[in-house]
């Protein structure tokens, strides 16, 4: 079922995939702090849907690669509360077609 004339991703959903973009296009940086500006400047007063990215992010990617950005992140007030969420989502198996 295709999207029809006037079905678009809400602001909300547009500002989450603009943020896991910046995280993900900075996973292996070694300075998060610009990183870390990039995204509350991205997201502004929506510290929400920061929270949640942040969070999901790091729970989902963390390793020791990615271990300075992650570490970062959960730094954002109430990032914390949304690791579990990507632990979880990193153990899903990715859909399959039958």
């Amino acid at each position: 079922m295709g999207r029809g004339q006037g079905e678009h991703l809400s602001r909300e959903a547009l500002l989450n995939v603009e943020l896991s973009s910046i995280c993900s296009r900075n996973r292996y940086t070694t300075d998060p702090a610009p990183v870390i500006d990039e995204l509350l400047r991205t997201a502004g007063k929506r510290t929400d849907i920061l929270a949640e990215v942040a969070g999901t992010w790091a729970g989902y990617y963390a390793d020791e690669h990615t271990r300075v950005l992650a570490t970062a992140l959960l730094e954002i007030p109430g990032a914390a509360e949304w690791v579990e969420l990507g632990r979880r989502r990193r153990g899903t198996p990715p859909p399959r077609t039958p």
